[in-house]
């Protein structure tokens, strides 16, 4: 059976729910109408309401008059990052063409298909609802996942512990769940009653959490051994630390039953009376044993509509579970209370996004001696996160005081389409918490994952296919400059040497003996008498941003050819060997199967796929260039969409600098000051927005 789809043009009469984000892609429906009058009943096909709320009255008149089907709609299993109150929008939709999901008084759709669909247990069906079963479960996945990630500890582990989850009072699916307050308390005395060495553990409803509404079990003082949990946690790590779930209708119960749970069910939710819940009441209709798999394929894999968070459209629940468990897994990096410093001020708001978690705080103090003042550094998990290597050594004195650990940021290897200091916001950035990589004095969080980490086959297959999408579409960090090919001499063999900022720290920290940019390209033509040199100056030289430009006639003295206008890829193209002191122009090269001859140490340098000038005695270990990819492109930097301010991958990266690259102006190299004071307003108004949703 095919889940329920929208009909073609569906009418919508409640406001809250018209203003639903991407409801028609959720829903299937090509066309939404908002209170279409009676005269108009030709042209709608359905009904769309919202469960059972009041909302829905209107809708349901017009659907009578009319004899028009009622679909009803309501969140999915798997929602958001975040609470629907506070405005998250929505990855997943039910659709029911029957009644709903939540209401035992009357059949659903979702009710009828358990209760009488042999496919649901079809094997290829059943190892797909496994395998999502098993990542959500990994991945600490919820309905709402805005709790913090980790695990809260509940005390003495060795003690026993039960659960009984409230709910917020009045809610929809208590009363259509055959239940009440009375229920609540019931169920209370019942876990006291049959757990009597155990700790009774009161799990409180997110919304009550968050001061929206109020929950059923809010006053326990009275009873010894119950604990109210009104901490804001993540649901496995809470289900681990327990032997056994009380409910009455809430979503947690199917989540305890995923995590290995017994579950008491004292109410009638959709999963109950399939053999897997220990029931309270009595469940007409229903009866059928089916194996948990199965009111998993029925509920999350056929009755829930998908949206794909990447591309906008139709997606499948894979799609919602990777990118959850992708933003659950940088807020897990991103946990404590940050205090930056050495940001301009239309950075904050994407540093904001880049450092986005639940309960977590992102701070830009005015002064360190205002923040040491305040006693704010005495508390546990702070952390100062400074641009590159600029924190004043007062910092790195009060880090050492306070036993706060630092945290250095830089652009990532696959940035914008436009120069940083043109004000392009990074696509990518990395944090270190050990170094930075362009500072070879120490070991940075990137050599370590070079030095030490355990690449698998199938991370490095995906590092190739990512170095082949980046050679094929020609990117490199920054996309600027003219896409046309370099006209070099038959039969001479070339040799690119980039240029780069000359007081740029990478340059300062990791050159060895060629400190500038004349002395590479002596150390250049020494190597290659007879070569053919390109020159390219750094764009940030060439926009007149940075330091670092060479004399013309002393450059072309040592070069052939001195190359302003065509991009990056375009002379990598034409190249058969790279000088560089430390550029990462040399790493593109080496995606590019080309030689590379480093007279610094660059993060790349002294794993066996350079020739090295400076060798480094740290770095042991023989990479393959996929490694090497693997390192720097999957496992050290942040991704990041600038529009929706969410967490992405590479390869969702590289789509989006390249639909950037060829739908605009921006590869040019000079933008203009008046352009640059723009984005400068713009991104301090989306800081400002970034820290008001906050």
């Amino acid at each position: 059976m095919p889940p329920v789809a929208a009909p073609r043009s569906v009418a919508v009469f409640s406001w809250g729910m018209w203003r639903t984000a991407n409801l028609a892609t959720l829903s299937g429906a090509k066309r939404l109408l908002f209170r279409p009058r009676d005269a108009s009943a030709r042209n709608v096909d359905a009904v769309m309401v919202w469960g059972r709320k009041s909302s829905g009255r209107p809708g349901r008149a017009y659907a009578r008059r009319h004899s028009k089907p009622v679909l009803q709609a309501e969140d999915g299993f798997l929602r958001s990052i975040g609470l629907g109150v506070s405005g998250a929008p929505p990855l997943s939709l039910v659709l029911d063409d029957l009644g709903i999901y939540y209401d035992a008084t009357t059949p659903s759709r979702l009710e009828r298909w358990l209760a009488e669909d042999d496919t649901l247990e079809e094997p290829a069906l059943l190892r797909r609802a496994e395998a999502a079963m098993q990542r959500i479960v990994e991945a600490d996945l919820s309905k709402y996942n805005q709790s913090p990630p980790g695990r809260v500890s509940l005390g003495d582990p060795d003690r026993p512990r039960v659960m009984v989850v409230d709910q917020t009072f009045g809610d929809e699916s208590v009363r259509c769940g055959l239940a009440d307050a009375r229920t609540f308390s019931d169920m209370l005395d019942a876990a006291c009653d049959e757990n009597p060495d155990a700790e009774i553990l009161v799990k409180t409803h997110p919304d009550v959490l968050s001061g929206k509404k109020k929950g059923y079990l809010g006053d326990v003082r009275a009873r010894p051994r119950v604990k109210l949990f009104t901490q804001n946690a993540s649901p496995y790590g809470l289900l681990a630390q327990v032997r056994r779930v009380y409910c009455v209708t809430s979503q947690l119960g199917f989540e305890a039953l995923l995590a290995g749970c017994r579950v008491d069910c004292f109410g009638a939710p959709w999963y109950a009376g399939w053999s897997q819940t220990n029931d309270r009441i009595a469940l007409s209709g229903r009866g059928r044993k089916r194996p948990l798999a199965a009111l998993f394929a029925a509920a999350y894999l056929r009755y829930t509509h998908y949206l794909n968070p990447v591309t906008g459209g139709p997606g499948e629940i894979e799609d919602v579970i990777e990118h959850l468990a992708r933003q659950r897994r940088v807020f897990a990096e991103n946990r404590g209370r940050h205090y930056c410093f050495g940001f301009r001020f239309w950075k904050h708001g994407y540093m904001k996004a880049y450092l986005r978690c639940p309960g977590n705080e992102v701070h830009f103090p005015r002064s360190l001696e205002q923040l040491d003042e305040s006693g704010a550094l005495d508390r546990e998990g702070a952390r100062f996160v400074v641009w590159g290597q600029r924190e004043p050594a007062a910092l790195r004195d009060l880090a050492e005081k306070k036993n706060v650990p630092i945290c250095r940021v830089e652009d990532g290897f696959l940035r914008s389409v436009g120069l940083g200091s043109d004000l392009a916001m990074p696509a990518s950035l990395v944090f270190d918490g050990r170094g930075i990589y362009y500072d070879p004095s120490g070991r940075s969080d990137l050599e370590h994952i070079l030095q030490t980490a355990d690449f698998d086959d199938e991370e490095r297959t995906r590092a190739r296919a990512l170095r082949a999408r980046i050679v094929d579409a020609g990117l490199s960090k920054y996309n600027v400059g003219e896409d046309r090919a370099l006209a070099v001499p038959e039969g001479r063999y070339v040799v690119l040497v980039p240029g780069q900022v000359e007081d740029d720290a990478s340059v300062r920290l990791g050159s060895g003996t060629v400190k500038t940019n004349l002395g590479l390209l002596e150390a250049a033509r020494e190597a290659h008498p007879d070569a053919h040199i390109i020159f390219k100056p750094h764009p940030d030289v060439l926009s007149g941003n940075r330091r670092g430009a060479v004399d013309e006639a002393a450059a072309r003295r040592v070069c052939d050819h001195i190359e302003t206008e065509a991009s990056l890829a375009q002379c990598l193209a034409a190249a058969e060997e790279i000088h560089t002191m430390t550029s990462l122009v040399g790493f593109e090269g080496l995606l590019r199967g080309r030689r590379v001859v480093v007279y610094g140490l660059p993060f790349y340098a002294g794993w066996g796929l350079t020739e090295d000038h400076a060798p480094c005695e740290r770095r042991t270990r023989e990479l393959t260039l996929d490694e090497l990819v693997a390192g720097a492109l999957l496992r050290y930097p942040r991704y990041l969409d600038r529009e929706r301010m969410f967490f992405i991958t590479p390869e969702i990266t590289i789509d989006q600098l390249l639909a950037e690259r060829d739908g605009s102006d921006a590869r040019r190299v000079e933008i203009g000051w008046w352009r640059r004071q723009l984005r400068k307003v713009r991104y301090a108004y989306r800081g400002w927005m970034q820290g008001h949703a906050s």
